[in-house]
């Protein structure tokens, strides 16, 4: 008792002082901060600043719901990384999941890296990635694994093996000056597993050794019990495909290489010829044949024009589309807009994963549409067995906290319910519930001497809407337009003076699309018409310019449709010139050339 009491007595003063005082020092504290992954399933970027060094682990991208209308990608804010570009010495990946490696290109219009490192599937996804920008040339990407370390002045960064549904996923463990920080990257624990196992023991040894903080996934932390291992959806598929007679269409995650490789296997050893449809997929089966992680000779895959000179039961068609997206492989197929697959009664359908939250529907509409056309679909449930997720369930996230051992908890990439449920995991370990932190991105967590405390301050992040390959943020306002237009309309105000005399020859006339119905609202365009000209006539009493004028029309018509109508529309002045004043005003302007 005495000597435990000696040894808890220093802890308590310093544990005092730093909640009082949540301030910190960039040049002997270390910060840890996300820029996304956070409150969200995706876009993921971790940061870890210690004076002048910033490590980043992954740079991922969301792919937009519904309602950003036009919108290609969602990335982080990269502005605090392109203020502090010098200190940026490593971006390390753990994996090569599009919501971890897909901002890559866009991180690197903005800075430049030293180095990428990355492990091996990941590095050959990236290297095509830049490839196809035109990018690859002034990058340094260094091929990682298990036993790989990096040492800058301030960080001692290793490695260990994690299973995922994709190849070569790692777990990182980063020694800074002020403790051990071990983030897991996306995981899971199959006992198992198709591809690498878990490297268990060195978990192990981390925790002996002492883990300041753990980062960890929170995915699936509203699932309880143990995931089912990826091997039993494989032979789960082995025997739905024995058993059909017609074609056998397969529609997965592309990501999913591991899936990918047991269904190509599963047709091979039933005698069926694949052929491959949709882009993504067809880039990760290349990559993954080269790297020897798909092993399927050519001679068993086939081409469009052969698909007509297949027997239907010597067929597999794998494709992309099994989240009811529009332009997919399957959802063309399902839409009889494919060019080289049509459905014919007695082929079979298998989507061999879950819809997304928010793509339930559009999932169901694309397998009302197959089935129609004389498909027979299967769907994943407790009696196929179809997929599997890649994601830790609760008692997977518990092994890994009964592991590392962390004296602080922090849970990532998650929604704040997936965050929540997480931290009360850690909880149920043993974890102190005051040594949770719940945060968002921005979020300043520092350590000082082995302990972690919450900032009390917050770097700036926001998302950034790309549309094409813009990531400079032009796109937020371009959306922003487009949701004006969608919930208020537009107002055109078309005003024709003579600016030889500064004179308004006739009053504004105003049209309008999506605002109000024109043929019922003639009263009140009539009123804003006469609210824009006596604006303007008071205006151009003075000498003025055609940029004032049309802040004038914006600044007084504006606040009274929104008096009248409770909606703000998108008002866009036009200014037309007298064809006399414009002549005078093109000679004038020749002269002063």
């Amino acid at each position: 008792m005495n000597s435990n009491t000696q040894t808890r007595a220093p802890r308590v003063p310093r544990k005092r002082e730093i909640v009082q005082d949540h301030s910190y020092n960039r040049s002997t504290d270390t910060l840890v901060y996300a820029l996304g992954g956070l409150g969200e399933v995706g876009k993921n970027m971790y940061c870890y600043e210690h004076d002048d060094e910033i490590i980043i682990i992954d740079s991922g991208v969301v792919f937009p719901d519904e309602e950003l209308l036009g919108v290609d990608y969602v990335i982080p804010d990269y502005t605090y990384l392109m203020k502090n570009h010098w200190k940026i010495k490593a971006l390390v990946i753990t994996h090569g999941h599009e919501d971890h490696i897909g901002g890559i290109p866009f991180l690197l219009q903005s800075i430049s890296l030293e180095a990428i490192y990355a492990p091996r599937f990941a590095a050959a996804q990236i290297r095509r990635k830049l490839e196809e920008k035109r990018m690859s040339r002034n990058v340094n990407l260094v091929e990682i694994d298990g036993n790989s370390s990096i040492k800058t002045k301030h960080f001692s960064i290793g490695f260990f093996d994690t299973t995922h549904s994709i190849p070569d996923s790692l777990g990182v463990l980063i020694n800074t000056p002020n403790g051990r920080i071990v983030h897991t990257g996306d995981f899971k624990f199959d006992l198992t597993p198709v591809g690498s196992n878990s490297d268990y023991q060195k978990m192990a040894y981390i925790g002996q050794i002492g883990v300041t903080l753990l980062m960890s996934d929170s995915t699936n932390s509203a699932v309880s019990g143990f995931s089912i291992s990826e091997k039993k959806v494989a032979q789960s598929i082995l025997d739905i495909a024995r058993k059909i007679n017609g074609r056998m269409i397969v529609a997965t995650f592309a990501s999913n290489v591991h899936r990918v490789q047991q269904i190509l296997e599963a047709a091979v050893e039933c005698g069926r010829k694949v052929i491959i449809f949709g882009r993504s997929m067809e880039n990760v089966v290349e990559i993954g044949r080269n790297l020897g992680t798909i092993r399927i000779s050519q001679e068993h895959f086939i081409t469009p024009e052969q698909i007509s000179t297949t027997p239907s039961n010597k067929l597999c068609i794998v494709c992309t589309g099994s989240q009811g997206e529009a332009l997919a492989a399957l959802s063309r197929i399902a839409n009889d807009t494919h060019r080289y697959i049509h459905i014919q009664p007695g082929d079979t359908v298998i989507f061999s994963s879950n819809p997304i939250p928010g793509n339930a529907m559009s999932v169901s509409q694309v397998v009302n549409k197959l089935t129609r056309k004389g498909a027979n679909v299967l769907e994943n449930s407790a009696l196929t067995s179809l997929h599997t997720t890649g994601h830790a369930s609760q008692e997977e996230q518990k092994l890994m906290l009964q592991l590392i051992k962390p004296k602080y908890f922090m849970p990532i990439h998650g929604e704040y319910k997936m965050l929540k449920l997480h931290a009360a995991t850690a909880v149920e370990t043993g974890v102190d519930p005051e040594h949770n932190f719940i945060c968002s991105n921005g979020d300043i967590v520092v350590l000082r001497n082995e302990e972690c405390f919450l900032a009390n301050s917050r770097i700036q992040t926001d998302d950034i809407y790309v549309d094409g390959n813009d990531a400079s943020g032009l796109s937020t306002a371009v959306l922003r337009d487009r949701k004006i237009l969608a919930d208020s309309g537009l107002v055109a105000v078309i005003v024709t003076i003579d600016s030889r005399y500064n004179k308004i020859l006739c009053r504004p006339s105003i049209v309008s699309r999506g605002f109000v119905y024109i043929k019922e609202s003639q009263t009140l365009l009539k009123e804003a018409e006469m609210v824009v000209y006596e604006a303007l006539r008071k205006k151009m009493m003075q000498k003025t310019t055609f940029g004032e004028l049309k802040n004038t029309v914006r600044s007084s018509l504006e606040p009274f449709l929104y008096q009248k109508t409770h909606r703000n529309p998108i008002v866009i002045p036009v200014i037309l010139n007298h064809k006399d004043a414009m002549a005078l005003s093109q000679r004038k302007h020749a002269n002063q050339r």
